[in-house]
């Protein structure tokens, strides 16, 4: 997605110190020079010229390495989806469903914080429905664990089951647009984020009533299937 440049975009983009590495050094150096100026001025507004300055070598090294900058950036787009991925999938260990909130939010807003750049590119990307779509498959791969873990715990509690996906959805885009926010501002402390994010999740969960109602003033109450409701009976989630 092409951003606007900064006032001082005009300026050159200013090049490291030049220096031997091998292969291997150089084609990491390229990664992490080409993830910053993707992340803030997107794949369309970052040229192979601008990579190659701020790295100190010449184009064709960028091409010699990556074929261009279509290569370039799906490698680093693989790269970051691997981090998260694997930081994501390491916080599922857990059995107890309070701790997998806890740790799946946590690992998110690690991963925000630690790879800020490449965080950036997987959301705001555009480049041929690469980075934008592999983190929607991220999301999606979440929600689906989020609706197998919902679904038992509502068989067990006398739940409509198949609500769970419409659950699952509501609470994975919480902690994902949360972090999103969390990512420009930077307070509170990570921790504090996450230990709300779950407190919201899970006391909601924990009082969720069987049969939600509508206040309406004129009508009364109105549960989901549009029966009239008095008080609605609540269960608790299993910790």
């Amino acid at each position: 997605m092409a951003v606007d440049r900064p006032a001082d975009a005009e300026k050159e983009v200013r090049a490291a110190p030049r220096t031997r590495m091998t292969g291997p050094q150089r084609r990491l150096q390229l990664i992490d020079v080409a993830r910053g100026l993707f992340a803030e001025r997107g794949f369309e507004g970052t040229s192979v010229e601008e990579i190659a300055q701020r790295a100190a070598v010449s184009k064709p090294v960028v091409y010699e390495h990556f074929g261009g900058k279509e290569g370039l950036y799906a490698v680093i787009v693989d790269r970051e989806m691997e981090t998260l991925l694997e930081m994501v999938t390491l916080s599922l260990t857990t059995n107890r469903s309070r701790q997998r909130v806890e740790s799946v939010a946590l690992a998110l807003l690690t991963y925000m914080e630690d790879r800020t750049d490449g965080f950036r590119i997987l959301v705001h990307g555009s480049h041929g429905g690469g980075a934008d779509a592999k983190y929607s498959s991220l999301l999606n791969d979440a929600i689906s664990q989020v609706e197998h873990i919902l679904a038992g715990d509502f068989e067990r509690r006398g739940f409509d089951a198949g609500l769970a996906p419409l659950y699952a959805q509501a609470l994975v885009g919480m902690v994902s647009v949360t972090a999103q926010w969390w990512l420009d501002v930077r307070e509170p402390a990570k921790e504090v984020v996450a230990a709300h994010l779950v407190n919201l999740c899970w006391n909601g969960l924990t009082n969720l009533e069987i049969s939600p109602a509508l206040a309406d003033a004129a009508h009364g109450l109105h549960t989901s299937d549009g029966t009239a409701s008095g008080n609605p009976e609540r269960n608790s989630v299993e910790s």
